[in-house]
C-alpha cells in the first residue's frame, strides 16, 4: 500500500485553476519532495492531501483512506506542520504537547512519554517548562514538529519547515527529520530551498502553474541534464563585465556569476577551456582556480520552471512577505 495516492487532482478557486489534474505516488517509508515556485499549487496540494481543503475533482488517499469520504480518519494517522502553524505563546512547551496529545485521545502515561523523548530528540527538554513566547523561530518550530508527531503518525506532512530560520536550527531540523525517516516515518515535504530537497528526498515532484513537469530522484533529474557541462572558474583580480564577455565565447550557452567565481555552461568542454584560457591572456588574467562541476538539482529547476536564480529568490521573499501579512505581524 502506498502512503499516499493522488489520482487527476484538480483544485479551482473560482475560475482560477490551482492544481491541474496531478496523479502521483508516495511509498510508504519514503521521503518525498514537492518543488515548486510560489503560486505553483504546493500548499494547495498539501491542503487537499491533509482534509483541509475539498477537491474539485480526482480522488486522493492517505494510507489507504479517501480524504474526502473520511478526513477525521485520514487525520488520525498523519501529522502536518504548515509554514504558518505556531504553538500556543501563552502556553510552555510541555503543556503544547499535552494538549495536541489530548486532541488524539493519547493516556496520561504514554503522552507523557512521547513527549519527554520528543523533546529530548529535538533538543528543547530543559526548556520544556518555558512559555513558547520567549521562544526563537527556531525553537517554536521545533515544538510545533514535536507536536505533530506526538500521536506517531505514519506520516508527517512538512509545508516550508525551515523557512526564516537560522542556519543552526534549520540544520538541527534537517537532521532530526532524517532521523524520523530513517525509522520509518514518511515524510513529505514542500520547500523553497532545492539544497535542502536535494540532500533529504528519496524523490522529488516538481509543480508548476499547478501541474506536475517532472517527477523522479535528484540524481536521475541531474544525470538527465548532464550533456551539459560546467565550469567554475575564478581570476586573480576582478574585470568589469567579465561574465558578458564570457558569454559571447562561442561554445558558451550561458554564464553565472556566484562570488569571486564564473559558472559557464557548455557542450564543448575542452574547447570552452581553451576559449577560457585564450580569454584570460587576452585580459592580462591569471586563472586562480578552474573545476568541472555536474549539474545541481537547482539547475535542473531553473530549466524546467523557465525560471532564473534571481527569480526563484525574489518569489520566496514575496512568499514570506505575504505569510508574515497574512499573520498579522
Amino acid at each position: 500500500m502506498n502512503a499516499i495516492k493522488a489520482e487527476n487532482l484538480t483544485k479551482y478557486y473560482g475560475n482560477f485553476l490551482a492544481v491541474n489534474n496531478i496523479s502521483f505516488e508516495v511509498r510508504q517509508g519514503e521521503f518525498f519532495g514537492l518543488l515548486g515556485p510560489n503560486g505553483a499549487g504546493k500548499t494547495t496540494t498539501i491542503r487537499m492531501l491533509t482534509g483541509l481543503l475539498k477537491p474539485t475533482s480526482g480522488t486522493a488517499h492517505v494510507m489507504g483512506i479517501d480524504v474526502v469520504k473520511n478526513p477525521v480518519d485520514v487525520k488520525a494517522q498523519i501529522g502536518v506542520v504548515s509554514e504558518t502553524a505556531n504553538p500556543y505563546p501563552e502556553m510552555t512547551a510541555w503543556d503544547n504537547l499535552m494538549f495536541a496529545a489530548s486532541l488524539h485521545d493519547i493516556q496520561k502515561k504514554e503522552r507523557k512519554e512521547q513527549a519527554e523523548n520528543l523533546l529530548k530528540l529535538l533538543g528543547i527538554y530543559n526548556r520544556r517548562n518555558e512559555k513558547v513566547e520567549n521562544f526563537s523561530k527556531g525553537l517554536r518550530k521545533r515544538v510545533a514538529i514535536a507536536m505533530a508527531l506526538i500521536h506517531d503518525p505514519s506520516l508527517l506532512f512538512l509545508d516550508e519547515p525551515t523557512a526564516g530560520l537560522d542556519v543552526q536550527s534549520a540544520r538541527m531540523i534537517r537532521e532530526f527529520l532524517r532521523r524520523l525517516n530513517e525509522r520509518g516515518t514518511t515524510i513529505f515535504l514542500t520547500t523553497h530551498y532545492i539544497e535542502e530537497a536535494d540532500m533529504l528526498c528519496d524523490r522529488i515532484a516538481i509543480i508548476k502553474n499547478g501541474k506536475i513537469i517532472a517527477l523522479d530522484s535528484p540524481e536521475n533529474l541531474k544525470s538527465a541534464k548532464r550533456r551539459e557541462k560546467v565550469i567554475e572558474v575564478s581570476f586573480d583580480r576582478y574585470v568589469a563585465d567579465v561574465e558578458k564577455s564570457i558569454a559571447k565565447l562561442s561554445t558558451v550557452s550561458r554564464v553565472k556569476k556566484r562570488g569571486d567565481k564564473i559558472r559557464i555552461y557548455t557542450s564543448n568542454f575542452p574547447k570552452t577551456i581553451q576559449e577560457i584560457s585564450r580569454f584570460a591572456e587576452e585580459n592580462d588574467l591569471e586563472i586562480v582556480s578552474i573545476n568541472t562541476l555536474t549539474p545541481t538539482l537547482e539547475d535542473v529547476f531553473v530549466q524546467l520552471t523557465g525560471l532564473s536564480s534571481l527569480d526563484i529568490e525574489r518569489m520566496e521573499q514575496i512568499g514570506r512577505l505575504r505569510k508574515l501579512r497574512a499573520r498579522g505581524k
